[in-house]
């Protein structure tokens, strides 16, 4: 039988072109989840309203928050800290703050809450899952405060953890897949005291700044992917707005045409998984 997996575009709100594109494969069944940034300047009530739209015509959809906490974006709260020039720092400095212990966890706690709030005041109910952007729900310092305001405002909602449900031998491929291997074992652990769900595997990491094959690269994103587990993606069409504010812009692109294209279904069927 097939395993339902879900098929998760991150970054709804980033842009016009962004959420065009997300909305245009979830209701051609070529997407199941989408999270939502709620500090993203494309993100007012009509983007909303499209967005809901778009998942009514497939009830399998899920809509998420992603909780964002890294630069170049804008704390909600008004007294966040740190901050470089207004922004968020960025998801490297975050990290090495939270290594050394020199991130608030109350005042990372405070904004959670502001957003997982606006969701709600967006939407008119609390988000089926939360994530994080660039990951930064799994750095140290940021961990503990996202699952207690998760627990707190959307105890039913599940939290992504990043972990791969694959041998030690197939995880040494990536380093980036590697680190958030071992950022989502202290994950997991929070997640399950606070006794939130989270999915048993994770894939959809690789490095953007090259030009990569994303269909080769979505063929080892399925292989093996266990009931439940989440393969991130990041479909998109390039507008101003994207390129002023994320690197990640013709690539988005290519995954888009892959998940629109005729060899995508098939993939899924020949490794017998499903987003229905």
């Amino acid at each position: 039988m097939s395993r339902r997996i879900w098929l998760c575009a991150d970054d709804y709100g980033i842009s016009p072109g962004v959420n065009r594109a997300i909305r245009d494969l979830i209701e051609n069944g070529r997407l199941n989840a989408t999270s939502v940034m709620v500090v993203g300047p494309a993100i007012g009530r009509d983007e909303v309203n499209a967005l809901k739209a778009a998942a009514k015509a497939s009830p399998r959809c899920a809509i998420g928050l992603h909780v964002t906490l890294t630069a170049p974006f804008r704390p909600l709260t008004m007294h966040f800290r740190p901050l470089e020039g207004g922004l968020f720092l960025s998801h490297t400095a975050a990290l090495r703050r939270g290594l050394i212990g020199r991130l608030d966890q109350e005042l990372i706690h405070i904004e959670v809450m502001e957003q997982l709030t606006a969701f709600a005041d967006l939407f008119g109910r609390a988000p089926d899952f939360v994530d994080g952007h660039q990951h930064a729900q799994l750095f140290p310092g940021v961990r503990t405060a996202f699952v207690e305001a998760v627990k707190q405002a959307a105890p039913d909602a599940w939290v992504r953890q990043c972990g791969r449900d694959r041998p030690l031998t197939e995880r040494l491929d990536s380093p980036k897949a590697l680190v958030l291997d071992l950022l989502s074992t202290r994950f997991r652990s929070h997640a399950a005291r606070a006794e939130l769900a989270f999915n048993p595997a994770f894939a959809g990491a690789y490095d953007f700044s090259k030009q990569s094959d994303f269909g080769a690269l979505m063929r080892q994103f399925l292989k093996g992917m266990a009931e439940d587990g989440v393969v991130m993606c990041h479909p998109g069409f390039v507008d101003d707005v994207l390129v002023g504010l994320d690197p990640l812009t013709v690539q988005r692109e290519r995954e888009y045409e892959f998940l629109k294209g005729e060899e995508f279904l098939p993939l899924l069927a020949a490794n017998e998984v499903t987003l229905g």
